[in-house]
């Protein structure tokens, strides 16, 4: 992967993480369009840039995240990541091997995207509309839900956004506190792929891959910077566009994305 490429991830990454239109079936789209070969440092990539991600919640949101004498607040993170850290670490195999294969990825996008389309008529009746009214338990529901993203395809944002409405939020309180959900969900993803994951070709750990050459902490560093800079207007402008228009946009967009991309794979086999 070079350097070209790498922005192009990044770019991609920041636009997609906290959009309900699924981070990771675009980066592999991405990867495949042009040609980027997989190896494990460009697995390791694809998460780690999670990073600057992570980085632009926390600046947009640092009153929120700074505010220590609400340790309520990361009481209900820490309950609310509790079901992903668990059925993550269990089901780690099984999501590498679906990772490999686009063609589900892309149906789930279609199936996501049709869900999207009737997501606002459904939970209409919203009555929390602050995340200090959001329960514990309502937090560790929510958590639930996000692992549904554990399926590629499914959108990390989708999924906990979704399970917010259906606990009573109404749609910006429930994008906001999935976007707080995702700080330490990724931390926790982008932690275990640095320091504790064994990749499969190489054998290395993440942070031997990173070490590695000086080529690859240089596109790790450049990928996360563009990351969170981009990140930071994508979480702005969605924030607008639910606010206005509700979900449907991105359930179109979904459905007609996938449809095109189980062309494109269907005629490059």
């Amino acid at each position: 992967m070079n350097t070209l490429q790498a922005i192009l991830i990044a770019i991609v990454e920041g636009l997609t993480e906290y959009l309900p239109v699924s981070s990771t079936a675009h980066m592999i789209f991405t990867s495949s369009f042009f040609g980027i070969q997989e190896d494990d440092f460009v697995k390791l990539f694809q998460v780690s840039i999670q990073f600057g991600a992570i980085l632009a919640v926390v600046v947009l949101y640092w009153k929120k995240f700074f505010d220590f004498s609400k340790i309520n607040f990361y009481v209900k993170l820490a309950c609310a990541v509790i079901p992903a850290l668990i059925l993550g670490k269990l089901f780690d195999d099984k999501i590498d091997a679906v990772l490999g294969n686009p063609v589900p990825i892309a149906i789930v996008l279609i199936l996501g995207g049709i869900v999207l389309l009737f997501i606002d008529n459904q939970f209409k009746n919203s009555t929390i509309i602050n995340e200090e009214d959001i329960t514990i338990k309502k937090a560790v529901t929510i958590g639930f839900w996000q692992c549904l993203a554990m399926m590629p395809g499914t959108s990390r944002s989708a999924a906990s956004i979704i399970g917010g409405m259906q606990q009573g939020l109404d749609r910006q309180t429930a994008a906001e506190f999935s976007f707080f959900l995702a700080v330490p969900t990724m931390l926790a993803v982008t932690t275990y792929s640095l320091l504790l994951k064994t990749y499969e070709v190489s054998q290395l750990k993440g942070y031997e891959l990173l070490t590695q050459s000086p080529d690859n902490l240089k596109l790790f560093l450049i990928g996360n910077v563009i990351a969170f800079v981009v990140a930071i207007i994508a979480i702005k402008s969605f924030i607008g566009i639910i606010k206005k228009y509700g979900f449907k946009p991105w359930g179109y967009y979904r459905i007609v994305a996938g449809i095109l991309l189980l062309a494109y794979f269907s005629l490059n086999k």
